[in-house]
């Protein structure tokens, strides 16, 4: 059984800013890939419509944010990332100031 979380993120208004984040995500540091591995997601897709972008991650049931963020906060490669990733991204607005992705609430569902 997973979980499925949505968050969205917002880029830098910048053509070229937003071209070079695309090509940092075609080829993403093998390191980063399986720190998301070993967190317990089990998928990840990232769309992007002009400068919003939105992340949906499949997860184990026994997935955890705050796991996950202590785990990124202790590795000096994800440090390293996350620090070239927010070259190019912005806080979403309304959301708190300097933080990230912001989890999206669920206001249809249909099955």
């Amino acid at each position: 059984m997973s979980r499925r979380y949505v968050l969205a993120l917002d880029l830098k208004d910048d053509p070229q800013l937003i071209a070079d984040y695309e090509a940092h995500h075609r080829q993403v540091w093998p390191e980063i890939l399986e720190t998301i591995r070993r967190s317990g997601i089990l998928s990840m897709d990232i769309y992007r419509l002009h400068t919003r972008l939105m992340m949906v991650m499949d997860v184990t049931d026994d997935f955890s944010f705050e796991r996950k963020a202590a785990a990124d906060q202790a590795d000096p490669t994800v440090q390293a990332w996350e620090s070239l990733m927010w070259t190019y991204q912005q806080a979403v607005p309304g959301g708190a100031p300097g933080a990230k992705w912001q989890l999206m609430e669920r206001i249809f569902e249909l099955r």
